[in-house]
């Protein structure tokens, strides 16, 4: 392939380096060890192109909340030291030859969601850096998902062996299940092992509604919370068709310093 696109998760990568610093208040290690760590990723994947993309800074949660009141009302919000100096950490990402792409509504994993789709379904390579699992829905031959911190792959092997079901499944996993980081509840009484159970022998939670092979005791909580089920699919569901306004041309890898 002639072409890899590398996505960097940008606030997933700068809280975890940054909530690991002695002192929350340095922020010029923050800037140095995120730089490191990407010139890291830079030397490990060998990019043609790359970008990292940010979350927009507003208290808006998004069309998700719009469907669940309640989606990430308790996240913890930006320390401030972050949210004032943010300029500064993507002006240091530029000087290593990394451009930013700013969310304005969506959320990032929106943003990451329709450029890496769009760029896998040329068959051209695409690694998503990021530690959060719900980009493993995205799972294709052509694109997957690095967790640097553990230095493992979010593959297919890894979600059958976390989860239990298949990567296109995931999102009616947690349709099931819920999600807890985000305040997302899935169907009362349906854990990860019912999850896993009732996905292995059914395609998706439609076809589990709708079968008569349903075992009793997950048919009668699904048929009493099968619009919830629906609404909590939907928001762990990634948006693959947002407007980007830019073209690869423009996040080719041009190192503007050296990234040694």
């Amino acid at each position: 392939m002639s072409l890899h696109l590398v996505i960097i998760d940008a606030l997933n990568l700068i809280r975890r380096v940054h909530s690991a610093q002695p002192d929350a208040e340095d922020i010029e290690r923050t800037i140095q060890t995120t730089t490191r760590t990407l010139s890291k990723i830079i030397q490990e994947t060998s990019p043609t192109h790359i970008i990292a993309v940010f979350d927009h800074d507003s208290d808006d949660r998004g069309w998700r909340a719009e469907l669940i009141p309640r989606y990430k009302e308790k996240r913890q919000p930006m320390p401030e030291v972050l949210r004032t100096n943010m300029d500064t950490i993507q002006q240091a990402w530029w000087d290593i030859g990394i451009d930013s792409l700013l969310s304005s509504g969506d959320e990032a994993d929106d943003l990451v969601a329709t450029l890496a789709t769009k760029v896998a379904s040329h068959q051209e390579q695409v690694t998503i850096v990021s530690t959060d699992k719900g980009y493993c829905q995205l799972l294709s031959p052509t694109l997957r998902i690095r967790d640097y911190f553990q230095h493992r792959w979010l593959d297919q092997g890894f979600i059958e062996q976390e989860f239990g079901v298949r990567p296109e499944q995931l999102t009616d996993y947690w349709g099931l299940t819920g999600i807890s980081s985000s305040q997302v509840s899935g169907v009362p009484g349906i854990g990860p092992k019912a999850a896993k159970e009732i996905l292995n022998q059914f395609t998706d939670i439609e076809q589990a509604y709708q079968s008569a092979e349903l075992a009793e005791k997950y048919r009668k909580k699904l048929a009493e919370h099968i619009e919830l089920a629906r609404q909590s699919k939907a928001v762990a569901t990634l948006k693959t068709d947002i407007q980007l306004g830019f073209n690869l041309q423009d996040i080719r890898f041009q190192p503007l310093v050296s990234s040694s």
